[in-house]
């Protein structure tokens, strides 16, 4: 049997393979890259490295050829260029008669009202209408989304939130990666829909685990998004950046990512792993320079 990991050579990506390489022989591996450059070193390993550029439909053809499960890690950029290339990818897995899709969509992706979920619906739209049977690997929050704040704080910063008592439930990228090469490689997930969460926190919470690991107090610094957005302009964000992290903080606030799971234990077999120990390895990245 034939899996094939899209995006192989990004964060998320890497991870699932390195997680799969430890259970699955190298030859029953692929990867799909944009510049396959990037995965010689997964070559020289004996995995089979294939082009596949999503704004390129001829090259999934390619790509996809021969595979019997695909992961397909959702792609960066705008909500329309998102739909766009996943549908593309979708189509692609179609014709070449691919027998499963594992899908990495978002936390409640069919009634989320957090801007990001409308790629996802989609996506999971275009999964389900081509007949070719699925799994939703739907991730919460990445812990990894808050070394920004986190290095702010190093720095001595408070921490800086408009999400209010909205809770999130964070889980490290590993985890999710770990959870998604599971699928992939394994059986009996065949149209399923995995909430992959951590144990929800409030701001406040979270805070706590990182004062946990730093030792010393952090402030709290509760604003409204207008004055999030403000501080974040002063802080050098992007101006076009700035609507879609005030929009993420929004949509926490009203709740889209408080989401209590089993789903890790059910793949993993164990919970994900604490934020306080996820926070002790991204500090110490952090304070060795390596971040």
């Amino acid at each position: 049997m034939k899996l094939l990991v899209t995006g192989a050579t990004g964060k998320l990506g890497s991870m699932a393979v390195e997680k799969l390489l430890e259970t699955v022989p190298a030859e029953n591996v692929a990867v799909s890259v944009r510049d396959p450059k990037k995965a010689e070193h997964l070559r020289a390993r004996g995995v089979d490295v294939r082009r596949g550029d999503f704004d390129k439909p001829e090259t999934l053809d390619r790509a996809f050829a021969g595979i019997d499960r695909v992961l397909l890690i959702s792609t960066d950029g705008d909500n329309e260029t998102r739909i766009r290339q996943h549908k593309a990818a979708v189509e692609a897995a179609k014709r070449a008669n691919v027998g499963f899709i594992a899908y990495t969509s978002i936390g409640r992706a069919d009634d989320s009202n957090i801007f990001l979920a409308e790629v996802h619906r989609a996506t999971e739209a275009a999964i389900r209408d081509s007949g070719i049977p699925y799994s939703f690997l739907r991730n919460n929050w990445y812990t990894e989304n808050e070394i920004g704040t986190v290095q702010a704080v190093l720095g001595g910063a408070p921490w800086l939130t408009s999400a209010g008592s909205g809770r999130v439930g964070w889980a490290s990228r590993r985890d999710y990666a770990h959870a998604a090469a599971a699928v992939l490689a394994g059986s009996g997930h065949e149209n399923t829909v995995y909430e992959l969460s951590g144990k929800p926190l409030t701001q406040e919470q979270f805070a706590a685990e990182l004062v946990g690991v730093l030792g010393r107090d952090v402030p709290m610094q509760q604003v409204d998004d207008e004055t999030y957005a403000s501080i974040m302009v002063g802080a050098g964000v992007p101006e076009p950046v700035v609507p879609i992290v005030v929009a993420i903080q929004r949509g926490i606030r009203e709740g889209n990512l408080d989401i209590e799971s089993g789903d890790f234990e059910k793949l993993l077999g164990r919970p994900a792993e604490p934020v306080g120990g996820v926070l002790r390895g991204m500090v110490s990245e952090l304070q060795s320079g390596n971040n």
